[in-house]
Formats: structure tokens, C-alpha cells, sequence
């Protein structure tokens, strides 16, 4: 128990930027069983932002209330998947060969792609998030699944990449370099338990919300075929904007499914 506390903790300092016990270190043998606990960080994070939600929408209107949410969500993890997400559109936008991908993608500063993707990226996901909360605001409890099902599923798509693809980068240039050695079934089996409980719970209330997992798992396809053809697999940065473009394929996917089916 006391090993398993302290990879979870380890997950926790990595993933966010909760405080944690000082003791705990980037030890890359934490970090590879580490990711079992990827999709409960999403738990974490998805609360964290709901109660932002709840205590803002107390007095203010849903749609001020969501930017708040997204707010708490971004200061909770530092944006750490964010970031990865400008990358990428910086790479994948400005570099055409593998090499200058992943430079560009290594490149600290944000450039037009990358600018560009993350106001898109946020408009949609403020609009998409407030429309879906519209779908259940007589129940805070299924407002609350919402939230918390976005952000495991997603996180849960983007490690799972982790499971089927190499790492691209060469040398140990990357903070994430640590997780992609290996891995056992405890890791496969901790990721995808605590990435799809919370969305069977919510189906629970409507059994139709459990078919949100296929157009997540299509956009995690095709995004994870797409990082293998240019740059012969993944980077730290391809997972976290895995999870930023699956969590808001996640709401699209909860207003799709309530509207038409």
C-alpha cells in the first residue's frame, strides 16, 4: 500500500500541480507504473473544476461559470496538456519532415499554429462544455459525472497510446521520456479501470452515453496513426493534446448522442 501511495503521489506531482509529500521524486521506475493512475488524475482534475462550476454558478450566469471551470482545470494541472497541444500544432504545422517536427515541437516559444489552435481549442470547449451542462441542469450529480467522465476518458485515450505505439524521440530530451520505456498489465488494466467507471456510472442514468467511447476512441485512433506516419510514433506533447482534442470530441459527442439518438 505504501508503494502504491507513493506512485500515486508520483502521478499526481507529475500530472498537476497539486502539493505533494516531499519525499516523493521523478524516479523513472514510479513513472512507468505511474501511468495506471493517469485517468483518476482526470477524477481529480474534473472535480476541481466542477466545484469551480458549482461555486461560480451560484451567482453567476453558466456560461461565466464554465470559463471559470476551464480556468481551474488549466491552473490544476499548470497546463501542462495544453501545452502539449500548441506543440503539436506548432510541429505538425510548420514542420515537414520528422526531424524539424520534433524540433519545432521542443521549441519552448508558441508560434502562430500553435496561438491559433489553443483560442479554437478553448472556444470550443467553453461552447461545447456549457451546451452540454444545458443537457442536465436540473441534476447537479449527472453535471458532475460530465465533468469527471470527460476528463478520464480523455486522459485514458491518451495514455492508452502509450500501450500500442514506440516513443519517437531518440535521445532524453523529453520530460516524459520516463514513461514511455515499459509497462505490465497492472498498468493496462488501472488505466482503463479508472478511465471508464465514471462514464458507466453516467450511462447509468441514460444508457446511451456509453457510446461516447466510440467517437473518442476513433479520434484517438486516427490522431495516433497520424503522430506514427510523420514522426514514427509519440511525444509527450502528442498525449497531451490527445487528451485535449478527446476531451472536447467527449462533449461534442454527449450533445450528439442526447440530440440525436
Amino acid at each position: 500500500m505504501k508503494k502504491e501511495l507513493h506512485i500515486f503521489f508520483t502521478c499526481l506531482m507529475f500530472y498537476t500541480r497539486i502539493p505533494c509529500p516531499k519525499n516523493i521524486t521523478h524516479h523513472p521506475d514510479y513513472l512507468n507504473k505511474a501511468t495506471r493512475y493517469f485517468p483518476f488524475i482526470g477524477w481529480i482534475v474534473g472535480t476541481i473544476s466542477f466545484l469551480a462550476f458549482y461555486l461560480f454558478s451560484l451567482f453567476l450566469s453558466t456560461e461565466t461559470a464554465v470559463i471559470f471551470a476551464i480556468i481551474a482545470s488549466v491552473l490544476t494541472t499548470g497546463a501542462f496538456h495544453e501545452d502539449g497541444f500548441a506543440d503539436v500544432c506548432d510541429g505538425f504545422g510548420g514542420g515537414w519532415t520528422k526531424e524539424k517536427i520534433l524540433m519545432i515541437m521542443k521549441d519552448s516559444a508558441i508560434g502562430a499554429y500553435g496561438a491559433i489552435g489553443l483560442v479554437l481549442l478553448f472556444l470550443l470547449k467553453f461552447k461545447l462544455l456549457a451546451e452540454s451542462i444545458l443537457l442536465f441542469t436540473n441534476n447537479i450529480l449527472l453535471i458532475f459525472l460530465l465533468f469527471i467522465s470527460a476528463h478520464s476518458l480523455s486522459r485514458l485515450a491518451a495514455i492508452s497510446i502509450i500501450f500500442t505505439h514506440e516513443y519517437s524521440r531518440e535521445d532524453a530530451s523529453s520530460k516524459s521520456k520516463p514513461i514511455a520505456k515499459q509497462y505490465t498489465w497492472k498498468e493496462v488494466f488501472g488505466s482503463c479501470f479508472f478511465g471508464l467507471i465514471p462514464l458507466i456510472v453516467f450511462s447509468f442514468f441514460d444508457y446511451k452515453l456509453i457510446l461516447a467511447v466510440i467517437p473518442v476512441s476513433i479520434t484517438r485512433y486516427f490522431l495516433a496513426r497520424y503522430f506514427q506516419k510523420w514522426i514514427g510514433g509519440y511525444t509527450g506533447d502528442c498525449l497531451g493534446a490527445t487528451q485535449q482534442v478527446c476531451e472536447v470530441v467527449f462533449y461534442l459527442s454527449i450533445l450528439f448522442l442526447w440530440k440525436f439518438i
